[in-house]
Formats: structure tokens, C-alpha cells, sequence
């Protein structure tokens, strides 16, 4: 338990962990609630309609990379996370308050997605970079681990909480009730210890840092291996709150209760699989393709399941797989990149991941609407497989014996 939870002994990381945790529960509890606002009430249960809800939440991360990379990079990432973590708090005050006055429509929920996809494009590199601010590099493939664990407790207990208030205050309460939980994270930042900060020299401001970052990458096969990857992934396989919400709603008939419970089982799967990363000093060299290949077989499976709580067992092991991949990865790139190109790369490795999902995520609605949610989740199974097949190409490539 001490190795697994090292970092925590770092008390700018402690502070940061428990500021974060909060602040990510309040976010998965709206996630959840505005999901179910778009199939239940403002749609009948067009899963087309949250994919586009999906691509706007993302898709800001692609178009907004030549800024997002050179924040983090040449910013004050504190004061930059204050900035996005307020502007986060007037999101859901927005949606919050047309919700709960019975005013809201579709297009009133596109619009505040847009929105918080924009703050997210900033605020997500500077975030995944601040962790190497806050503890030294013997700890930071620890503290991206444990940060990434935070992250998934708060999806394990965010939409169960979600999904026990929905029917008791309504959906709208839910978006407010998230406005509270960023003050944690503000609070936290504010109460770091400056002198204890690990603030790496910054680059210089000139033109064409951008396009230098990705010279850097297109010089790394390592890194262009995994962001194939994480595209493929993250494009078409990482969309659960489309596959778990048409699952639940079409296939088993279930209420906002049980899809909270769907979600929060995948999320102690990737607890699970965050703790087990944690635990490791660095990656192996083919962890990524057991994690890949185990996401692929797992989809096809819970593709064909018929009973809900072997479906439930079956998004456990999705979640154990899906976290080892991105937690691993995530650690891979960060520790061996230049940290002063580490901004950037991860604003592309992030632009990578969740930037195909405006293609992706209405591609999985329409195939959900048209087909049905089994067919949707193939394209999942699909996407785990070929990832795993990049993988092992590249390890054939430079002969690294096959093995964790």
C-alpha cells in the first residue's frame, strides 16, 4: 500500500488529489444527469443526439491545439487551472438554472458542451502536465497513476449519486450541485506550497512551437505508435456513455438508477486498473497490447450479453482494461519526452485521443439508431483490436521480446 500510494506523501500532491476528487465527482454526477436529460426529455432516446453532445465536448480539443499546448507549456499552470476551473463553475450555473426553471432545450445543452469542451481543451494539458509540477520525476509515473485514480473514484461515485438524485431533484439540481464541487478544487490550488513546487524552465516564445512539437513526435516511432492508439481508441472505443446509455435504456429497459449503477461498475473496473498501475515502477513494453487485446474480447462479449448484471461484470473488466491502456500510455509518453516539450506533446497526445471523437461519437449514435446498441459496440470491439495489432507491429518492429 505504501508503493501504491507513494506520491500521496508529497503534500502539494495530497492537496491536489483532494481538491481534485471532489471537483471530479461533481463533474461525472452532471455527465451522468445530462446524458440522461438528452434521451429521457429532451429526446426520445436518440442516441445520435448525444453523440453530437459528445463531438462538441471534444471537439474543441483538436481545433484549439496550437493554444492549449503553448498554455501549458509557457503559462502559470496554477492560476491557468483557477481560470478553467471557474469557467467550468459558469457552465453548469448556466445549464443549472435553464434546467431547473423548465427552459432548457437541445440546442441550449449543445451550446453549454461547446463550451465546456473549450475550457476543457485548456484546461486538460495543463492539468495532465501540472502532476510533474507537483512532485519529482522518481514519483511522476506514481502521481499520473494516482491522478488518474482520482479521476475514476469520482466516476465510480459520481454517477451513482447522479443516478439516486436524478428522480428525487431533477437533473437541473445536479448541474448545480457541480457548480459547488469546483470551489474544492480553486480551494486546493490556492493552498499549494509555491516553495515546494517542481517548476521546470520554460521555453522560449517564438514562432512555430507548435509545428516543433510535432517534428519532435514524428522523429519518436514510440510515440507515433501510441497515438495511433490512443486515435483509435478514443475515436470509436472510448464513447461509454453512448454505449452504456443505449445498452441500458433500449436493451434492458432499465431506469436512471441502474444506468448510474452500469456506470459506476465500468468505474470500479478502472479504479481497479488505476490501483494496479500505481503499483508498477513504469510500464512493460507490452502492456499496451494485453490491455488493448483484453478491451476488444471484452466488447465483443458484452456486445452479445442478454443478462444485466453479466453485462455490469463485463464493463469491470472493460474499465480494468481501458485504465491500464491510457494510464500506461499517459506514463509512457511523460516520462520519456523533453520537459520542455512536454506541454505540447501532451496537447497533441490529448488533441489525438479525444479529438476523433466528433467523428466518432455520431458515428456510434447513428449506428445504435439505426442497427441497435449491439452493433454500435462492435465498432468498440474493432477499435481495441486494431489498436492491440499497431502495438504489436511496433514491438515486432523493434524486436522487444513479447512479454509484460
Amino acid at each position: 500500500m505504501a508503493r501504491t500510494f507513494r506520491s500521496l506523501a508529497v503534500y502539494n500532491f495530497r492537496v491536489w488529489s483532494l481538491g481534485g476528487i471532489v471537483s471530479n465527482i461533481g463533474t461525472w454526477m452532471q455527465r451522468t444527469a445530462q446524458d440522461w436529460l438528452v434521451l429521457t426529455q429532451l429526446t426520445e432516446q436518440n442516441a445520435t443526439a448525444l453523440g453530437i453532445v459528445m463531438a462538441l465536448q471534444f471537439g474543441p480539443m483538436l481545433l484549439l491545439l496550437p493554444f492549449s499546448g503553448y498554455a501549458a507549456d509557457h503559462f502559470d499552470r496554477r492560476k491557468l487551472l483557477i481560470g478553467t476551473q471557474l469557467a467550468f463553475a459558469a457552465s453548469a450555473l448556466g445549464l443549472g438554472l435553464l434546467t431547473v426553471t423548465g427552459h432548457v432545450q437541445l440546442w441550449h445543452v449543445y451550446f453549454f458542451a461547446a463550451m465546456s469542451g473549450c475550457v476543457a481543451a485548456i484546461d486538460a494539458p495543463a492539468r495532465q502536465t501540472f502532476v510533474s509540477d507537483l512532485v519529482d520525476e522518481s514519483y511522476l509515473s506514481n502521481a499520473v497513476a494516482l491522478n488518474s485514480l482520482s479521476f475514476n473514484v469520482a466516476r465510480m461515485v459520481g454517477p451513482a449519486v447522479s443516478g439516486l438524485l436524478i428522480p428525487w431533484v431533477g437533473n437541473g439540481w445536479v448541474f448545480l450541485l457541480n457548480v459547488l464541487t469546483f470551489a474544492a478544487m480553486i480551494i486546493s490550488l490556492c493552498c499549494l506550497r509555491k516553495n515546494q513546487m517542481h517548476v521546470r524552465e520554460r521555453p522560449p516564445r517564438v514562432r512555430g512551437q507548435l509545428a516543433e512539437g510535432f517534428r519532435y513526435v514524428w522523429a519518436r516511432p514510440d510515440l507515433k505508435a501510441i497515438l495511433l492508439m490512443l486515435f483509435l481508441m478514443g475515436t470509436f472505443g472510448l464513447n461509454f456513455p453512448i454505449y452504456i446509455s443505449t445498452m441500458a435504456v433500449t436493451v434492458f429497459d432499465a431506469d436512471a438508477s441502474h444506468y448510474g449503477l452500469l456506470t459506476s461498475l465500468m468505474a470500479v473496473g478502472s479504479v481497479t486498473g488505476a490501483l494496479l498501475s500505481a503499483r508498477r515502477a513504469r510500464p512493460g513494453p507490452m502492456l499496451l497490447f494485453w490491455a488493448c487485446a483484453l478491451f476488444g474480447g471484452c466488447f465483443v462479449m458484452a456486445a452479445l450479453m442478454s443478462n444485466f448484471w453479466l453485462f455490469g461484470g463485463l464493463l469491470f473488466v472493460l474499465g480494468i482494461s481501458a485504465q491500464t491502456f491510457t494510464t500506461s500510455a499517459n506514463s509512457m509518453v511523460q516520462l520519456s519526452t523533453d520537459p520542455l516539450m512536454r506541454g505540447r506533446v501532451m496537447a497533441i497526445l490529448l488533441a489525438t485521443t479525444l479529438g476523433g471523437t466528433p467523428v466518432g461519437a455520431p458515428i456510434v449514435g447513428w449506428v445504435a439508431d439505426l442497427f441497435g446498441p449491439r452493433w454500435a459496440m462492435g465498432i468498440g470491439a474493432a477499435s481495441g483490436l486494431w489498436a492491440a495489432l499497431v502495438w504489436f507491429r511496433y514491438q515486432r518492429a523493434v524486436r522487444t521480446p513479447l512479454a509484460t
